[in-house]
This record gives structure tokens, sequence and C-alpha cells, in this order.
């Protein structure tokens, strides 16, 4: 199958063209009323698509994007730079450090300690100053073409309350506390709906511990196996 026709493939480019998309709208055409929940709920959708592209990244790092390395390996630094210029290279071994050392002192993931303390501490591993420059480059670049209140409520906050998504769905509640058993990961409870609305599914983490290859959009299928059984 050529990989532009893999499922997986078509599903990652929908999300990086959406996030495009979205952002130039915002920042071209939306005139920002602060009294409108509209700005607010176009603020939210542009962090879920933000949180996206790194998902996408994340199951590049899983080979689950496309059955071809290169293609694999190109839209996950892609979706991992558009992502406050993450660098693919660098999540790439400290991502399976954690799936190999889960919730252990290896696992550059975990932290013993509070809400705040492991935000913090999982920030500082994850953003390096060269991201906190070109992303300053490129707000102060943004300001140019377009309105400040656009730059920074389309472009600026939602970048930051996805990395607050990810970490709290996707690192923090499932590997808080103690987890005996194999993966030391808890889980959501079943609702697809609010799984996919919270993190891509990514609720569900013990199952993506259990079955790391499957992408993102197969990870219900998993929670159904996982009920059943």
């Amino acid at each position: 199958m050529p990989w532009y026709r893999e499922k997986g493939v078509l599903i990652a480019l929908t999300i990086i063209l959406l996030w495009f998309a979205s952002l130039f709208c915002l920042l071209h055409f939306y005139q920002v009323n602060w009294l409108s929940p509209l700005t607010y709920i176009f603020m939210l959708i542009q962090t879920h698509l933000y949180t996206g592209l790194f998902i996408t990244a994340h199951d590049a790092m899983h080979g689950a994007v496309s059955s071809r390395k290169t293609t694999n390996t190109m839209i996950g630094k892609t979706a991992a730079a558009l992502f406050a210029y993450n660098s693919y290279k660098k999540l790439f071994p400290k991502h399976h450090l954690h799936h190999r050392f889960v919730a252990t002192d290896q696992d550059p993931d975990y932290h013993h300690g509070n809400f705040v303390s492991w935000y913090v501490r999982f920030a500082l591993e994850y953003v390096s100053i060269w991201q906190i420059l070109l992303m300053a480059g490129t707000y102060e670049l943004l300001l140019l073409a377009f309105p400040k209140p656009n730059v920074i409520l389309f472009y600026i906050i939602p970048s930051l309350l996805a990395t607050l998504q990810l970490f709290f769905f996707g690192t923090y509640l499932p590997h808080r506390g103690e987890n005996n058993n194999k993966h030391r990961s808890s889980t959501q409870s079943k609702n697809h709906l609010w799984a996919f609305l919270s993190c891509y599914f990514f609720g569900y983490h013990y199952e993506h511990h259990n079955t790391p290859r499957v992408p993102w959009w197969q990870l219900y299928k998993e929670k159904e196996k996982m009920i059943n059984n």
C-alpha cells in the first residue's frame, strides 16, 4: 500500500493540517471578543489540536503512524517541531526509557512528589532554552502580521495548556500513587468521548503500555478488549 493511503498517515496529516488551518483562520479572520464564549471555545479547540500534534509525534515514536520508517519518522519530526519546537530526536530515547522503566527512578517522566513539583520537573526535563527562544521569536514574527490578542490566545496559550493537558492526563493521573500491575499504570474508566476529548484516549494508559504500537485512534478498542476479557 502506498504511504499516502495508509490510515495512520491520513489521520496524522489531518491533525497537522487542521492545526495549521485553525491557527491561520483564528489569527487572520477572528476578531477577539473577550466577553464571547466563542473566544474561549476556539482557544480550547486550538489547544486540543496542539495536543494532537504531540500525540502524533508520540505515535511515530512507536512506529504507529506509518509502516514505512522514513515516512513515520518524517511525520513524527514534523509534528514534534510544530509542538513548540520539540526535538523528536531527543524525545525518542526519553520516551522509550519511560516505557522500559515506567514509574521508577530511571523513568524521565516520573517523580516522587505532588502535582506542582512533578509538573515543574516534567517541564524542566522536556523544555529547553532553545525552544523558549524559538517560541519567543515566532511570537514576535506573528505580531508583524496578526493582532496581539489573537497570537496570545490562539498560539501561545494553547501551547502551554496542551503541555499541561498532556502531563495531567498522560503522565500524572496514570502514574501517581502505587499501581501494582505489570505496567505500573492506572487507566480511565470507560468513556470514549471523554477519553478522546481529554487526551486522545491516552487516559486509557494501561492499555497503551500493554500495546504500545497501537495508534491513539485504536486505543478505545484495547479498552473494550480489557473490559471483555
